[in-house]
């Protein structure tokens, strides 16, 4: 292994390998966008079925509510379904740190020369890990509770000296 004196018990949210270390942060979803998407199509079809009723019935109105409130709730989930697969990944290897983050699927990348990088818990309101280096910075942590984040900062810590 290229890690010298770090190993897998020093670290509690890293894989370590042959290749380096990463940190692999993602957000914590009971649903994903695809079963969601199911949800939402069984929804419709119990909604329509219902309205279609009534409106045969003579209740005309039923139906185009239906239809805005369908439309509301697909909104609703779209933008749930947007936001589910964000992720940080935070990789060790090769004597360079590489943070990618992905949001609403964007995903942006830095990559830092490991003898830049200096971490950082922030003192702000946000409490976020700031990973700096020549010059740029980058917030971590955002899909870990506030009272881990002090450990992932010492763990990315760490890991930069084991190097």
């Amino acid at each position: 292994m290229w890690v010298v004196g770090v190993t897998s018990s020093d670290f509690r949210f890293a894989t370590l390998s042959d290749a380096g270390i990463e940190w692999a942060l993602k957000r914590n979803c009971s649903v994903t966008p695809a079963q969601l998407g199911a949800l939402y199509a069984s929804l419709c079809g119990v909604s329509m079925a219902v309205a279609g009723f009534f409106w045969v019935q003579g209740a005309t109105l039923v139906l185009p509510f239906a239809a805005i409130e369908l439309l509301a709730v697909g909104a609703a989930f779209l933008v749930y379904a947007r936001h589910a697969t964000d992720s940080e990944r935070i990789r060790l290897s090769q004597g360079r740190l590489v943070i990618e983050v992905e949001t609403a699927g964007r995903l942006s990348r830095c990559e830092f020369p490991r003898e830049w990088v200096r971490v950082e818990p922030r003192r702000e309101d946000d409490h976020l890990i700031e990973v700096l280096g020549g010059g740029r910075s980058v917030k971590v942590g955002r899909f870990l509770r506030a009272e881990l984040r002090p450990a992932l900062a010492r763990e990315i810590r760490l890991a930069l000296r084991g190097v």
